[in-house]
């Protein structure tokens, strides 16, 4: 909803800037999306009258103008078609600022010498979407004359403070000018006044010149028709094109406008009929026929349906109600009579319409939300007086007023001290009066209890919640004392998952890694780019029932590929390095086909490119790991995973179990997202992370006695892996192995093509006792034997 604050200073008088005032409404609950500042940047437009106009001399489609502008006469050379001797323009001065910082200098055009400029709608800031099609393409031709040489943001109110708020579906009253104002009035505790509607009506009624009918009660609660006699088609003032353009509304001529009009203000959508093209005068409100064919204003040929309300006349459909008028019966410049329709339609009907149609204007989004009905004759009257004030038609006397079902103010009671406890405060019932009242709602007190009466326009208060709601926002959430909460308050904190998740998050932040949130809903073609086995389960995906598109038509069987994308786009993006991972759901079908939801199981990706290799990231797992307390895995070396590069890829094993996988990408995997340097990925099982997870922290006494530490180095083929070493280190270094460590791998002329000498030094220590150099000899010995044995190293 945008709101022109000029035209809501017409119901309250606000002494604020619109940014305070905004500021203000939001905290009070109507959210502003943004403040817009219209014409501000204009500088140095002036009223010009053109006293003569000729032919350039040297150029067929630009004339000169003499643009008489109060103090001087300036020649102007200009390519505008629409402008004759006399009209009264936007002339643009030397030195003049136009909309997107444009500035205007005198100059040449072929030959002969331009003082200024003949402004656009458009140049002076006013959207292209809002100017009135005669004017599109053409210069602004005022409405009247005007002092020359006045500042053209003086004498026409293009310039304005524009507030735009969300209105939530809840708050169709907010719909409006009205609605606005009243937000206003109860904020900043200042009067509001409703716009005075007086009407000069002819004698001649409008009972005896159109007949209503509701047969679709269901669709149609109330129906309003009023008749104007000798109507004038023409422009409406600049003052009302100017409020509806910034308002959003783009200018028609007068009827049209003036129904956009009180539909802005009053929140009630309007139409206006050729009473002409309606058979016999007769309005009937009926349900459509199922296919029966119709032409909209937009000069679209639609397909109705029998749950579809329609206007119609004896023969023929004449507008979708609450959507869209019939091109049949639209206002023209040869239309003399109208039916000004003002009519209540059922929201339900509205919303199921517009969607089945496609079709939603300013008049369904308002029916849709719902509007009161008991507002439908005073904007038909508004619009009246409006029409008898332009001078664009003769209103006859009364309307044609058909309303059933009538809708009538709600009263409830509410318990003052109930509203306190909500609200923690100590508000008096005088206060609470007051602040009720100030939004139009009555209230009476009654024993510590308060009677209120609900207007129909609020149609969102029911629950005594409500009442405390509407209290609370008006008084100030700011000014809420801060209480403790009462009764048997749960007190909430993280479960050991959540912690464990954020201590994994934390600790790989701290080594440098971004954390990544992408959507869990993907393209099953997704797995292809990994070269993912077609009987792999990875393909078995739940499918979306109404996806959005194909794109995201599935729930995600693995978070690798979101990570891929990812790393990708800043890839393409000559992102040169970069460190990633995401923790999230993977979503997996039953085993059993059956139709119970998916197994949501918790996954972690790592991945990285740039300056990397497959040590920095299997350091960057050992990290995590250590941190959480993992002590108990290992590496086992993978062929056959077919997402990564078979002679570097890993599997993180625990016991008989696999926690992870992690390595270089496929080339083909790497090639299909483009990756000109290695990229390292890992998967983690983060579910079966948790459960192996130890954060108690042991603490041991420093050792009493000594190490003996002992060093060697063999040479092996280079396809022994140094964990078949370390295996038997482990194996056969008994209790009194403290510890080993790796300290060198070679490979030069001192060794024999095709091997490696791999060199470590291994620390033991006796918890009870000093060692003896026996005691070290027969376990290292031992160590030795079996590498040579069993490896076929040599000792170097």
């Amino acid at each position: 909803m945008l709101v022109p604050v000029k035209w809501l200073k017409d119901y309250i008088n606000i002494n604020i800037d619109a940014n305070t005032l905004a500021d203000k409404l939001t905290m009070s609950g109507s959210k502003v999306e943004e403040v817009k500042n219209i014409g501000e940047d204009i500088k140095g437009v002036v009223v010009g009258r053109l006293e003569s106009i000729k032919p350039h001399p040297d150029a067929d489609k630009l004339v000169i103008v003499i643009a008489n502008v109060g103090t001087e006469k300036l020649q102007i050379v200009t390519g505008a078609k629409n402008v004759k001797e006399g009209d009264y323009v936007p002339v643009a001065i030397h030195g003049a600022e136009l909309a997107g910082g444009l500035k205007i200098k005198k100059g040449k055009l072929r030959g002969e010498v331009s003082e200024g400029m003949l402004c656009s709608q458009e140049e002076v800031g006013i959207a292209k979407s809002m100017i009135p099609e005669e004017l599109k393409d053409g210069i602004w031709i005022l409405d009247k004359e005007y002092s020359l040489g006045a500042d053209l943001k003086e004498v026409v109110p293009f310039t304005d403070d524009v507030i735009e708020f969300e209105i939530t579906s809840n708050r169709p009253d907010c719909l409006s000018m009205i609605g606005i104002a009243r937000e206003t009035s109860a904020t900043l505790g200042l009067p509001f006044e409703y716009p005075t509607i007086t009407l000069n009506e002819e004698n001649e009624k409008s009972e005896d010149n159109a007949k209503v009918s509701i047969e679709d009660k269901e669709g149609c609660s109330r129906y309003i028709g009023r008749v104007i006699t000798d109507v004038k088609i023409e422009a409406s003032p600049l003052w009302m094109q100017q409020r509806l353009v910034k308002a959003g509304v783009r200018p028609i001529n007068n009827i049209v406008d003036i129904t956009n009009y009180v539909m802005l203000e009053y929140g009630q959508p309007l139409h206006a009929f050729d009473l002409g093209h309606i058979e016999d005068n007769t309005i009937i409100v009926r349900k459509a026929l199922e296919n029966e064919e119709f032409k909209t204003l937009d000069g679209v040929q639609r397909t109705l349906t029998e749950n579809m309300t329609v206007i119609a006349d004896t023969k023929k459909a004449l507008a979708i109600a609450g959507v869209m008028g019939g091109l049949e019966s639209e206002v023209t410049k040869e239309t003399k009579t109208i039916l000004l329709e003002s009519a209540h339609f059922n929201a339900d009907k509205i919303r199921a319409t517009s969607k089945k149609l496609g079709l939603r204007t300013e008049a369904s989004a308002r029916f849709e939300k719902g509007v009161d009905p008991n507002i439908a004759d005073v904007a038909a009257n508004r619009a009246c007086q409006l029409i008898e004030e332009l001078g664009a038609g003769k209103v006859l006397k009364g309307s044609v007023d058909v309303y059933h079902d009538v809708r009538k103010p709600l009263t409830r009671t509410i318990r003052v001290k109930r509203i306190n406890d909500l609200l923690g405060t100590n508000l008096s019932e005088e206060n609470m009066i007051s602040i009720l009242e100030s939004l139009e709602i009555k209230a009476v007190s009654k024993d510590e209890l308060l009677e209120v009466v609900i207007p129909t326009f609020r149609m969102d208060l029911d629950h005594e919640a409500d009442f405390a709601e509407e209290i609370g926002r008006i008084f100030g959430y700011d000014n809420l004392p801060a209480t403790m909460a009462k009764g048997n308050i749960a007190v909430g904190g993280k479960t050991d998952g959540q912690l464990i998740e954020d201590l994994a998050k934390k600790t790989l932040n701290s080594i440098g890694m971004n954390e990544l949130l992408t959507y869990s809903f993907v393209s099953p073609r997704s797995v292809n780019r990994i070269n993912i086995a077609e009987n792999d389960n990875k393909r078995n995906f739940v499918k979306l029932l109404n996806p959005l598109g194909d794109e995201t038509s599935a729930m995600r069987t693995t978070i690798l590929t979101n990570l891929l994308d990812v790393l990708e786009r800043n890839n393409n993006r000559k992102v040169e390095s970069a460190r990633a991972f995401e923790l999230g759901r993977i979503f997996i079908p039953k085993a059993d086909k059956s139709e119970k939801l998916p197994d949501e199981l918790k996954s972690l990706v790592i991945g990285m490119y740039g300056n990397e290799d497959f040590f920095t990231l299997k350091g960057a797992i050992n990290s995590l790991l250590d941190t959480l307390g993992i002590k108990d895995y290992d590496y086992d070396v993978e062929k056959n995973n077919p997402t990564y590069h078979p002679g570097r890829c890993a599997n993180i094993v625990v016991g008989n179990s696999i926690l992870g996988t992690l390595g270089e990408l496929h080339p083909m995997v790497s090639e299909e997202y483009g990756f000109s340097k290695r990229c390292y990925c890992a998967e983690l099982d983060f579910e079966m992370i948790i459960e192996l997870t130890k954060l108690d922290v042991l603490y041991k006494t420093l050792p009493k006695y000594p190490s003996i530490i002992r060093d060697f180095a063999f040479v092996l083929k280079e396809e022994i892996y140094v964990k078949e070493i370390e295996n038997i280190i482990r194996r056969l270094g008994g209790d009194i192995l403290e510890s080993f460590k790796l300290f060198d791998v070679y490979k030069g002329d001192q060794v024999e093509a095709g091997h490696k000498s791999v060199a470590y030094t291994l620390t033991y220590r006796h918890k009870e006792r000093t060692l003896t150099d026996d005691d070290v000899n027969k376990i290292n010995d031992k160590i030795l034997s079996a590498i040579k044995e069993e490896l076929g190293g040599v000792l170097r």
